[in-house]
């Protein structure tokens, strides 16, 4: 059975950082694309960023130049370093992987973690 467990999360005030966390109990993660998207209260789920099997990125406009993403094929872990946080980053922030190509479509991923809570304060 395949889990992410997301860490990381928490409250803090705009201006801060934090380091989101996902490790993966894939058996071949460095062949999956993953990704972190995330939900704030009444509003859908939207990306946020990805990262490829060859290290390729994406991320979307709000987060561009603030957030960056990694990975440690070594430790099945992605990363997700938010910078410069403002109170609409607030949000449930999940981490997904998919076995195709990474993309910024939430119907591409297979697996999804259960979601880590990411609170930014004014």
């Amino acid at each position: 059975q395949v889990q992410l467990v997301e860490s990381g999360g928490g409250l803090v005030q705009a201006g801060d950082s934090l380091r989101l966390s996902c490790a993966a109990s894939l058996r071949t993660f460095n062949t999956y694309a993953m990704a972190w998207f995330r939900q704030a209260p009444g509003k859908g789920r939207e990306f946020v960023a990805f990262i490829t099997w060859s290290f390729g990125k994406r991320y979307d406009d709000s987060v561009k130049g603030r957030f960056t993403i990694s990975r440690d094929n070594a430790k099945n872990t992605v990363y997700l370093q938010m910078n410069s946080l403002k109170p609409e980053d607030t949000a449930v922030y999940y981490c997904a992987a998919t076995s195709a190509s990474g993309s910024p479509s939430s119907g591409q991923y297979e697996y999804w973690g259960q979601g880590t809570q990411v609170t930014v304060s004014s």
